[in-house]
């Protein structure tokens, strides 16, 4: 039998990464982030435990690579959902919609995300959390910003704040006075992307699926490919 071929070998090694990414997510967003092992995410994952420790430095870097490439891959989908539009309100709309979901949908998962974000190394540079940065400064480009530089971060931030209202344990603020004080803000109407008060969203349930996000590739209509 002749060896693999260098290409055949690279792909083996992403779709091991993106079993990880997927187990971790999954994992936290049942048991906790402190109930999880390293050893329980390679079970999952059907991976031995030292490749775990081959893709990423720690349990940290891990988990918070997964929970951006489940926010970049929502996020995309979100804004290019059909029908596809260039309206760069619309797609503002879409974006502040699909991390608010995400909050309501997985308050365990993400109060986890916004707490090792807290922590002294803050962001874990990885190629999903550039990803994530690609298409939300997108967003911002579209609709309009005069200063990008300054104009991104401030639209991270508030997202960021308005995760960690939902999440709060006991607490939480509902996501319709979040949504409605961000629309306020970037002035979209209350109609424009998903509002979570349709007949749509009130059957709606959390999706368990997430197999789709962590498939190898950039997925469709990325930045970087729209682009090139």
């Amino acid at each position: 039998m002749s060896p693999r071929s260098a290409s055949v070998n690279e792909e083996l090694r992403r779709r091991s990464r993106e079993r990880l990414l997927q187990a971790a997510v999954e994992l936290v967003g049942e048991r906790g982030y402190e109930a999880t092992t390293l050893g329980d995410i390679a079970d999952r994952a059907g991976s031995a435990r030292g490749l775990v420790s081959y893709y990423f430095p720690g349990k940290r870097q891990l988990v918070q690579s997964a929970v951006h490439r489940l926010m970049h891959r929502t996020l995309e989908e979100a804004v290019e959902r059909e029908p596809r539009t260039e309206d760069g309100r619309e797609r503002m709309a879409r974006a502040i919609d699909a991390i608010l979901r995400l909050a309501r949908d997985r308050p365990v998962l993400m109060r986890q995300h916004m707490a090792g974000l807290l922590q002294a190394e803050g962001f874990v540079q990885c190629p999903e959390q550039q990803r994530l940065a690609e298409v939300l400064r997108d967003v911002v480009v579209r609709n309009g910003a005069q200063d990008v530089d300054a104009d991104y971060p401030m639209l991270r931030s508030l997202l960021m704040g308005a995760v960690y209202a939902m999440v709060l344990p006991n607490v939480p603020m509902p996501i319709t006075t979040l949504r409605a004080e961000l629309f306020e803000r970037y002035r979209l109407g209350w109609e424009m992307g998903v509002p979570p008060d349709t007949a749509a969203d009130a059957g709606e349930t959390c999706e368990t699926d997430l197999s789709r996000y962590f498939e190898t590739g950039e997925g469709p209509g990325a930045p970087s490919q729209r682009r090139a």
